[in-house]
């Protein structure tokens, strides 16, 4: 193991991007490349792992909803620690760093503690996860703008946002919230709009990806009865339309009077 004086410690938070390890940018590789320590989350692909040199170490401080491996307070120190012992330390973190990735903390506490840090930016997944699906976010004759809102507030509660989101014309999306998709589509289905289109897509740009489609109404309990534990995106709005498999009016039209013509 090389030797490192002090003030050759630095660190670079690199966004490891949604999934797909070739979403990664060519900057985020070249960090990797040099890195003496890489401390990485449950969200990045463990084949970027492979573009360490021989010498590095990886470290697993992985987060997810209900598992959280190493607590942030945690993660900081060793950031600082590993960065004075070892030298150049990439945190890879998933999609991007400053997007519900608490980057903008680390990066504050290594400064406070007279640590260097670059950032990388990475491809968020609130973006690339839709579009990857055909489906832009913001889109002429379905929606002028998108909000990106995370499902869990600090004290564990449902975002305010969400609530001020459900009344909105705009493309809502939101990440972590999975497991309280039920009281999400309760929400819009509060404000009447249970028919809006509605997609999940889990464990998005991966080989084992997932995407639902439909509404409001009934995506909640298709996606309850058929997801595993990888993480999740949920989309609402008249954009995922767009999707290949969202049934159009016409076939929608059809589908109805094929099953009131069944009950009757």
């Amino acid at each position: 193991m090389p030797a490192f004086q002090q003030n050759t410690a630095r660190i670079t938070l690199v966004g490891a991007g949604p999934g797909d390890p070739d979403l990664i940018t060519r900057k985020g590789l070249r960090a990797l490349a040099t890195a003496d320590v890489v401390l990485y989350d449950a969200l990045s692909s463990d084949e970027l792992l492979n573009e360490t040199p021989s010498h590095c170490q990886r470290i697993f401080v992985g987060k997810r909803a209900g598992c959280h491996y190493k607590k942030q307070e945690e993660i900081n120190a060793l950031l600082v620690s590993t960065a004075r012992e070892y030298g150049h330390v990439v945190r890879l973190k998933g999609g991007d760093p400053f997007v519900f990735g608490r980057g903008q903390e680390e990066k504050a506490y290594a400064e406070a503690h007279g640590i260097p840090v670059e950032v990388v930016p990475g491809i968020s997944s609130c973006i690339s996860l839709p579009e990857l699906q055909g489906v832009a976010p913001t889109s002429r004759g379905y929606a002028d703008s998108f909000w990106v809102i995370t499902a869990h507030t600090r004290d564990g509660g449902l975002s305010e946002d969400l609530f001020r989101a459900a009344r909105s014309g705009a493309t809502v999306i939101i990440l972590m919230g999975l497991g309280r998709l039920d009281q999400i589509c309760a929400l819009w289905d509060a404000e009447g709009r249970g028919n809006l289109p509605a997609m999940v897509i889990q464990n998005g740009s991966r080989p084992n990806e997932r995407c639902w489609v439909g509404t409001v109404n009934d995506i909640s309990a298709r996606v309850a009865a058929e997801r595993d534990r990888g993480p999740g995106l949920i989309v609402l709005g008249e954009t995922v339309r767009q999707h290949a498999d969202f049934p159009s009016q016409t076939s929608l039209a059809r589908t109805i009077q094929e099953v009131s013509a069944t009950l009757s």
